[in-house]
């Protein structure tokens, strides 16, 4: 909602694709791809998937002042599913008064047994428990198109052999 070059709410039902889990994102430029792997890689670890873009360019320029800024998205890993939601800091209307305040950012995240993870740290962390990936790592393997494929192809020998050997056991 309200990220990106996207205004309002987006849905993106990936289950709609099928059941590999792997999946091919094309388009032309400015179409929004990179604004997918974005919102994916905020809502599992905080931060846009490109090192070039803060977190406080999220927030859509074309959004009302009233819509919110948040990702959400349901993932299932080992066949157990997860739930995160996440804001980034950002400036919306006052809810007491006129004027705008700062939004902070936030995380929710549910976990299979109905444990909630408010706390930034250890929602990332748990995240990285879960995937057994980091967010530069899981980046290089989920942005194959967008050129960092040449990074893992470059990446050191260990490297490698660490990423493959999470991603498939």
């Amino acid at each position: 909602s309200a990220f990106g070059p996207f205004s309002g709410r987006t849905v993106i039902d990936m289950d709609k694709l099928g059941s590999s889990g792997l999946y091919l994102i094309s388009g032309d430029t400015g179409a929004g791809k990179t604004t997918i792997f974005d919102a994916i890689t905020f809502a599992l670890f905080g931060k846009p998937s490109g090192d070039y873009r803060d977190t406080d360019m999220l927030r859509s320029q074309y959004a009302e002042p009233g819509t919110p800024t948040e990702v959400e998205l349901t993932f299932v890993y080992a066949g157990k599913e997860y739930y995160i939601k996440r804001n980034p800091d950002y400036m919306r209307p006052s809810l007491k008064g006129s004027g705008l305040t700062n939004q902070k950012k936030s995380v929710m995240l549910k976990l299979p047994d109905g444990k909630i993870i408010d706390n930034n740290k250890e929602a990332e962390a748990k995240i990285i428990d879960i995937l057994g990936i980091t967010r530069d790592q899981f980046v290089r393997i989920a942005m194959i198109a967008q050129g960092d494929f040449l990074k893992l192809l470059n990446a050191s020998t260990d490297e490698r052999k660490k990423i493959f050997a999470k991603i498939f056991k």
